[in-house]
């Protein structure tokens, strides 16, 4: 469904910001960024490789996994906090939850298609991933901007940090043993700036030392198989 403005009256909030919600937005750009470019990915596997289609079905399987758990925590903590606290807002908080319902279904299918990908690299079995890939991207292309224009303004004035602060621990547990460097960089890779203002609002010095000591050339390494070069 297309987004609509907040209705007026009832419940919208107003007064000084609970929390700074903007870190949902740079975790979509990540979401865009990664589903956006898999169709690409998936064509540039040759017939047979599978050392290179288990890199990409990889990706492709940690995005999942994170997107699986962002709507997840939104499912557990933010609906019934925003129909409580912003009750003009429920119309949106519905949309959102039938949204998730759609790309839900898409992403199953996916999960389910990318294991004989891996294990055959054929063009056959990549057709499975590259038709539930088109059903995410469009569905994403709704899903996104409607939650960044609908939401995430009422939720930095009704939704704490402490709560803010959950969501993005949850989303890092989703992250698989031995992919954190990768997830970083494609975090970063999606920033309008490259990341650079995202890794001093969000790591301490001595983790962005690590990053551009070890994570980054970890990641350039991991973005060079990939893109099979």
């Amino acid at each position: 469904m297309p987004a609509t403005p907040l209705p007026h009256g009832g419940a919208v909030p107003t007064g000084p910001k609970t929390c700074d919600a903007s870190g949902m937005i740079d975790i979509h750009r990540m979401f865009r960024r990664g589903f956006g470019e898999a169709p690409d990915l998936i064509r540039r596997v040759a017939e047979g490789d599978t050392a290179h289609a288990a890199v990409v079905a990889t990706q492709l399987e940690t995005l999942s996994l994170g997107l699986h758990a962002h709507h997840e925590g939104e499912d557990e903590r933010l609906w019934d906090a925003l129909d409580e606290r912003a009750p003009a807002c429920t119309v949106h908080v519905e949309r959102m939850k039938a949204q998730h319902a759609e790309l839900l279904a898409h992403l199953t299918i996916m999960d389910a298609a990318l294991p004989a990908w891996r294990s055959s690299a054929s063009s056959a079995d990549a057709a499975r991933v590259l038709d539930s890939l088109e059903g995410i991207n469009a569905a994403i292309g709704v899903h996104l901007p409607d939650e960044e224009t609908t939401i995430v303004p009422v939720m930095e004035y009704t939704i704490t940090k402490a709560e803010i602060d959950w969501f993005s621990q949850h989303g890092r547990r989703s992250i698989p043993k031995g992919q954190t460097w990768q997830q970083l960089g494609e975090i970063l890779a999606s920033q309008p700036d490259g990341g650079d203002e995202w890794l001093h609002k969000n790591m301490p010095a001595p983790a962005r030392w690590a990053w551009r000591w070890v994570g980054q050339r970890r990641y350039l390494a991991h973005r060079a198989a990939l893109e099979g070069r």
